[in-house]
């Protein structure tokens, strides 16, 4: 259990490293960016294998391993800032860098004075830190910081453009460094290494930055390429979570029984057990979830080519925003902050399975507005007109600034501030146009955003 997360972020940046330097060879960018990836990949894989290892021999192998590639990630890092900076002057810096991660290496290799032996903690082994790793702490502090620095000192100088795009990776590389926050295990605390979670989620601007600045990658083929490394464990993980889902209420009688009989201490006390007796079915609904979002990347990605209108027909409104509504994996009580009552149905000439996927889109981002705001709601509603009829979409939640209104259709821009890939509603805009209509958006900051769908009306009777 405790190696699923580091399994998918290991083959996540795998995938990443290898589709750039198979499509656009080895530059001073693509090796700066291919270094991150397959540093990155060697060590959350190592440590996926680490969780799963009982032998404490092979253990301390792998944990020398690991921390082999550990030593270079800063100065990876601080190389891709330099390089996407263009800094030319860092560049003696880096190389001095990389020298002294090599010699850190030769000394883990050679000795114990960098890591001395592994502690035993509830989730696996983890390497226990030596005399001298606190130097490679220090390296990775101020090699880090000073690759921030020289790409906030570009940001001040450069144009808007560049500003955004350096803007992504300093706070992609940013999010990255709070991964160091796993070095506290190495002195003795003991509690799950979290900084697989600050990679996973740093891996996205990264990319983000490497296919708007460099085309690193089409976006298309790395989101089919990504989709089919990521699902393939999805639906092992899915599979082990349904065995658990099944496995967990009978053991759990088990455990009851044998602390009823005195024959162990109950060690996971009631909040823990009522914890996994969800826990199967809550890892079900996040892997469904996660692949929802990949069919929505997929079909948003599609949008760069034609729409092929062959296939369009006519549909019920009603009935694509009720399918939309009975699919959408809801978090808690979300559903219950729709209010539909005001649809009247109305026929369009379309394709239903993209509607519903834009429909998909309004309600992640009108969900994501009622949560920051803490309030509001979603009102979906119908207006049926001569020539156009029109579908409404509003929430009450935190509403749009008014100079970004103007934007919220342009690709690759995104109002999120805790990370979105700016693809989403210039998605649904370009689906509504290929049905003949248009979209608009409306919002006052802090009382609530309006997106407006227009159709062209049908009249059945000419």
């Amino acid at each position: 259990m405790y190696s699923i997360l580091p399994a998918v972020v290991a083959v996540i940046f795998l995938s990443y490293g290898l589709y750039v330097v198979l499509e656009k060879g080895f530059n001073r960018v693509s090796t700066s960016f291919f270094l991150i990836c397959i540093t990155t990949f060697f060590w959350q894989a190592t440590w996926a294998i680490l969780f799963q290892i009982e032998n404490s021999d092979i253990a301390s192998y792998l944990i020398k391993f690991g921390y082999l590639l550990i030593l270079f990630l800063p100065t990876s890092l601080y190389h891709f800032l330099a390089e996407i900076s263009e800094s030319k002057d860092e560049q003696r810096w880096v190389l001095v860098s990389y020298a002294v991660a090599t010699l850190l290496a030769v000394i883990l290799i050679t000795s114990d004075y960098f890591i001395s032996g592994y502690y035993e903690y509830f989730f696996g082994y983890y390497p226990k830190a030596g005399l001298l790793h606190p130097i490679h702490l220090l390296q990775t502090v101020v090699v880090v910081n000073r690759g921030l620095y020289i790409t906030y000192k570009q940001m001040k100088t450069a144009n808007e453009d560049v500003k955004i795009r350096l803007r992504i990776c300093f706070v992609s590389v940013l999010i990255y460094f709070f991964a160091a926050s796993d070095y506290l295990c190495n002195y003795g605390i003991e509690f799950y290494p979290l900084g697989v979670i600050f990679a996973g989620i740093s891996s996205l601007g990264v990319i983000a930055y490497g296919v708007i600045k460099y085309e690193l990658m089409n976006p298309i083929a790395i989101a089919s390429t990504v989709a089919h490394e990521i699902r393939t464990p999805l639906s092992t993980i899915r599979l082990q979570a349904q065995l658990l889902e099944e496995m967990i209420p009978d053991l759990l009688k088990g455990y009851e029984l044998a602390i009823q009989n005195n024959l162990c201490p109950d060690k996971l006390g009631s909040v823990m057990t009522s914890r996994l007796q969800d826990l199967g079915k809550k890892i079900v609904n996040q892997i469904d979830r996660s692949n929802f979002v990949i069919d929505m990347l997929l079909t948003a990605g599609k949008m760069e080519q034609k729409i092929d209108s062959s296939s369009f027909a006519t549909y019920s409104i009603a009935d694509c925003i009720s399918e939309a509504i009975d699919s959408y994996p809801f978090i808690k009580n979300d559903i219950e902050k729709i209010d539909v009552s005001k649809v009247k149905d109305f026929i369009f000439y379309g394709s239903d399975n993209l509607l519903v996927f834009v429909i998909f889109n309004l309600l992640k981002n009108s969900l994501h507005a009622i949560q920051i705001a803490n309030k509001g709601g979603i009102h979906i509603s119908t207006k049926v007109g001569s020539q156009y009829n029109s579908l409404i979409f509003t929430d009450s939640g935190s509403g749009i600034p008014a100079h970004i209104v103007p934007r919220v259709f342009d690709r690759f821009f995104s109002a999120n501030k805790l990370g979105g890939t700016g693809i989403g509603l210039n998605f649904c805009k370009n689906v509504i146009k290929a049905s003949g209509g248009s979209m608009q958006c409306k919002s006052e900051f802090g009382r609530y955003t309006t997106f407006i769908l227009n159709f062209p009306s049908l009249n059945y009777n000419d």
